[in-house]
């Protein structure tokens, strides 16, 4: 709350009868939708306390302040989302105040309208995620899309593509279709022609990834020729450290099945992956956070 309290600008809401054509081309689902315009901060709504107002206007502030960064940025505190829209969608309607910010700085940089709104659609993806995991992942999606509002990360094909002060583009794997390898090959080839055309002052010498689907324990379960083993096997791994990343075990209930608390013997078994995670779990085993990369 400290951080938040600065002198920043701030940035306002588009107008709310504007609004639903914009969720529409952010991919907000319907439902998802009619919560959000139910919830609109209106001046002199009922919903709104001052301190909720506050709190919005100074989490916009802070993501502007940061326009361009490209580091996982909490842009303020975890909320108890079951008292309505206004503090459910809290987030969500300072990410729409800062879309005339970062779509101003995606045309400086030269990037296609294709790329920016594909990039920003990510907030329909993660909210209906979020509703199937009964408002389970919202604590990490709130700080994750910090990253698409300053313009940090490109959705580039079948990955996402997140800049950095390493020299290295870190990928992600949005929930959007089986990641093939001619899938992946078309992606990385984009990146490579997209990055030094529209940010020509940073170098990026390698891809780079943090993630449970680099764990090599994958392949005991896996066939040779998965999609998700051929993704492995483009990356040299950093060596093993208990404590690097998030915890795996976590990260694969919220990517396998969406959800953090049902039980193990109530998960579906439907894919070899997911009869993979829970059996290794059964076993007593754990899953690791592994981050490796490749040469551009």
């Amino acid at each position: 709350m400290h951080q938040l309290a600065g002198d920043r600008p701030s940035a306002p809401l588009p107008a709310k009868a504007d609004a639903p054509a914009i969720l529409e081309r952010l991919a907000v689902r319907a439902d998802d939708a009619a919560e959000i315009m139910a919830g609109w901060p209106d001046p002199g709504s009922a919903l709104w306390t001052p301190e909720l107002s506050w709190l919005l206007d100074r989490s916009i502030a802070l993501v502007r302040g940061d326009l361009g960064g490209h580091a996982w940025l909490a842009p303020g505190p975890e909320l108890p989302r079951d008292r309505g829209p206004a503090w459910r969608h809290l987030y969500v309607y300072g990410y729409l105040a800062l879309l005339d910010v970062v779509t101003g700085y995606h045309r400086d940089h030269g990037i296609p309208d294709a790329v920016t709104w594909t990039t920003l659609a990510d907030l329909g993806r993660n909210l209906a995620v979020d509703r199937r995991m009964n408002r389970e992942g919202w604590p990490v999606m709130q700080a994750w899309l910090t990253l698409h509002a300053r313009g940090g990360l490109y959705e580039l094909g079948r990955l996402q593509h997140q800049r950095s002060d390493d020299g290295s583009l870190g990928l992600h794997i949005p929930e959007s279709g089986p990641m093939t390898p001619a899938a992946i090959d078309a992606s990385l080839a984009e990146a490579r022609a997209f990055f030094p055309r529209h940010f020509p002052d940073e170098r990026y010498t390698s891809f780079s990834c943090g993630s449970w689907l680099l764990d090599p324990q994958l392949r005991e379960y896996l066939p040779a020729d998965s999609n998700i083993v051929r993704f492995q096997q483009r990356f040299e791994l950093e060596p093993y450290e208990k404590d690097d990343g998030p915890d795996a075990d976590v990260e694969v209930l919220r990517f396998g099945f969406r959800t953090l608390t049902t039980p193990l013997d109530r998960l579906p078994r439907d894919s070899v992956l997911q009869r993979a995670i829970i059996d290794h779990l059964r076993a007593g085993r754990h899953w690791h956070w592994r981050q490796g990369q490749f040469p551009i």
